[in-house]
């Protein structure tokens, strides 16, 4: 009789990236709407010191990225908050409600770059070339620029970490621009130092207030690094290039950043970036390059806009599809489409929430709700590096200073309070998100009673 065959192992993914591409994946990943849309409302709420609320969520960001890399150096796979949530805490349903954070996060930033395709680049490209006679509803083209995301993601996107690189470097050239600008102004002798210094707080506000109200908005242009986890089962020797990779990738990203910022505050009153809110960059390119073709830099920024936009729309309906098949919200959404293979049902619903929000709110506050999310999910993961101490490994790995995540879950927990100056809206739009997660949970337990899962292939 002959001796029974086990199934074949399924194979492991291709470990195909190296040091250099990991650095590019971050640096693109952070790169993206929250710079291009959001510099003009950060400025708003701070006044002329407009680089200080980056460099400050830099920092916090940078704190919370030991945490990460500790517990990707510690389980180098394909992770991400869900699944650090569930070995620490071992609480299913925090489990859940984590998952569903950084997928709403998802769809709050995915709209905010909607509206910023909308209402800035495309209108201004449809200006250079058109005049003022050819008019577009700005929602109307956030509402069709979601529908055709969720197109794309039906029909299947495969973007492999070569092609980030392009895609990277195209996004970049925008920033550049703009820092170049800057250093010819300084040069010119153009620009005023002063503005640099200058914290305007709101009528009955502190200094304080207005620096950190500041910093809880710009927290979202730095968001995107703890993305790289999930890349570590495609990552050669991950426990060892990981932490240089992040760090590094977050630096230059920071960097660039505060140059903008700069740039911005010493050729441009921040009273007049506020007005310009999600075109600051624009007025930028107008006042310190008038010579410069403005339709560049607005496909530049329509181009960087796009990319983020679809990188999250994916990520959220993959989510979705994860936590069904997990069976831990109804089995509906995991449904495939049978000639495309892809999970259509998510699709639908991922892109019918965004397209509320792009109809029913604004940048700032879609930028806002992004940062407010991923701040209760950082905090949660700082906690949870602490609680996962007790838990050994069998190989060496990164491990941060003990006062780093405890920093990190004070500064985030922070950031995420109504104390630093957070405004209402945030926490009602992040509320009827995690409502909506909520009831889906309600409902899968009622129809299929408490049901045990496994966090770890939510965030694959």
């Amino acid at each position: 009789m002959a001796e029974p065959t086990s199934a074949p192992a399924q194979p492991e993914l291709n470990r195909a990236i190296g040091p250099k591409l990991l650095l590019f994946f971050v640096v693109g990943d952070i790169l993206g709407t929250g710079i291009y849309a959001l510099t003009g409302n950060v400025a708003g709420k701070i006044g002329g010191a407009l680089w200080l609320p980056f460099l400050i969520a830099f920092v916090v960001a940078f704190l919370t990225a030991f945490s990460y890399l500790e517990l990707v150096g510690k389980y180098p796979r394909a992770a991400g908050a869900a699944l650090y949530t569930n070995r620490a805490f071992k609480i299913q349903f925090l489990t859940f409600m984590v998952a569903f954070a950084v997928m709403s996060s998802g769809i709050t930033s995915a709209s905010s770059a909607a509206l910023a395709f909308g209402k800035t680049y495309l209108q201004s490209v449809i200006k250079e070339f058109f005049s003022d006679t050819f008019t577009v509803s700005a929602t109307l083209v956030a509402v069709l620029f979601i529908a055709g995301l969720a197109v794309v993601n039906f029909r299947g996107v495969s973007e492999s970490v070569k092609a980030n690189v392009v895609l990277t470097c195209i996004e970049l050239s925008g920033l550049v621009i703009i820092i170049a600008i800057g250093v010819y102004a300084i040069a010119a002798g153009d620009g005023d130092t002063a503005r640099l210094t200058q914290v305007d707080p709101a009528p009955g506000q502190s200094a304080l207030v207005a620096i950190t109200s500041a910093t809880a908005l710009a927290f979202f242009a730095m968001v995107g690094f703890e993305d790289s986890v999930n890349m570590a089962e495609e990552t050669r020797d991950p426990v060892r290039i990981f932490p240089r990779a992040m760090l590094w990738g977050m630096g230059i990203a920071a960097l660039i950043y505060v140059l903008v910022a700069v740039t911005s505050s010493l050729l441009i009153p921040a009273d007049e970036l506020a007005t310009a809110g999600s075109s600051a960059l624009l007025r930028v390119v107008q006042v310190g390059a008038p010579g410069f073709p403005l339709w560049v830099f607005s496909l530049i920024g329509l181009f960087a806009v796009i990319n983020s936009a679809l990188i999250n729309m994916l990520m959220a309906s993959r989510l979705v599809y994860g936590m069904s098949r997990e069976r831990i919200i109804p089995k509906v959404f995991g449904t495939v489409h049978p000639f495309r293979r892809t999970p259509w049902i998510s699709i639908v619903f991922t892109s019918g929430v965004a397209i509320i929000l792009v109809s029913t709110a604004d940048i700032a506050k879609l930028g806002g709700t992004t940062a407010l999310l991923l701040l209760v999910v950082f905090t949660i993961v700082n906690v949870a590096v602490l609680v996962l101490r007790k838990e050994k490994v069998g190989h060496r790995h990164f491990r941060a200073p003990t006062w780093v995540p405890v920093l990190g879950a004070l500064t985030c927990a922070y950031l995420a309070s109504p104390l630093s100056g957070r405004p209402a809206d945030d926490y009602l739009i992040a509320l009827y998100l995690l409502g909506a997660g909520l009831v889906l949970w309600l409902i899968n337990r009622l129809v299929h009673g408490k049901v045990e899962f496994d966090a770890e292939k939510l965030s694959k």
